[in-house]
């Protein structure tokens, strides 16, 4: 059983580049780096489906509207990086690019096409965002446990990959189990995550949401948090000194 998961998992990317991703794809770019399949090929927009597992799910718009400017005027210098599917082109990187191409109103763009797999598009389109560090905390946390849960990365591997401490990635990816609504908060960078990561420390999600609020009413420091979680914890855990009354002799 054991040799069959280390088997899969020699089907990624590690006998193809080492722990620099961006390098990897700079050699694809230039054709230092002999990939499966690879192809320099001009493609319809309309051909291209966004990458199902592309971490980043928040992009600046006012960003895109520059490098769509910029396109408009000098086109695309790098080519997106996609995949040849039953039909189309999958893209495995290159989403700020082709947001911004069909803002600029481009029809057809550059690209390179690899033939990876299902697993390898998926292990490259998150690990190029993690270590170019282009997400937020909750995108992150979501994009090491697909890692582990999808591609089946142990706590080490993950670590080494991404460059983090094995308690860092734990740490991180503890925040989802925060409800919805506050990893929310940080997305829309409303909360930063020393401001939620205490609040894993309560009992349930209707206190979480509370302290939540509380927060951002306040205006609460890092350190405020901490002791506010403290104090919480510390009076539920508080004794019951109220003492029974004695019964009155008649």
């Amino acid at each position: 059983m054991a040799e069959k998961k280390q088997k899969g998992l020699g089907r990624g990317l590690d006998s193809i580049f080492g722990s620099n991703v961006e390098q990897f794809l700079d050699d694809i770019q230039s054709s230092a780096k002999e990939v499966p399949g690879r192809r320099e090929v001009e493609i319809a927009i309309e051909e291209i489906r966004p990458n199902p597992y592309q971490p980043r799910k928040e992009f600046d718009q006012t960003a895109l509207n520059e490098l769509a400017d910029s396109i408009r005027t000098h086109g695309i210098f790098t080519p997106l990086l996609v995949r040849k599917s039953v039909s189309g082109y999958d893209l495995i990187t290159g989403e700020r690019r082709l947001r911004a191409a069909k803002i600029a109103g481009l029809k057809v763009v550059p690209a390179i096409s690899v033939e990876f797999t299902e697993e390898q598009m998926m292990e490259i389109a998150i690990l190029e965002n993690v270590q170019r560090e282009d997400l937020n905390a909750i995108e992150e946390a979501a994009a090491y446990d697909s890692l582990v849960k999808k591609l089946g990365y142990t706590q080490e591997k993950l670590a080494e990959r991404v460059g983090k401490s094995r308690e860092y990635c734990a740490n991180i990816m503890r925040l989802l189990k925060l409800p919805s609504e506050v990893q929310k908060l940080v997305v829309d960078k409303r909360l930063a995550m020393g401001h939620v990561r205490p609040l894993l420390g309560l009992k349930d999600e209707t206190e979480m949401l509370d302290a939540a609020e509380k927060i951002l009413k306040d205006k609460m420091s890092v350190r405020e948090v901490e002791a506010y979680v403290r104090d919480i914890n510390a009076e539920e855990i508080k004794p019951n000194k109220t003492k029974p009354e004695k019964k009155r002799d008649p």
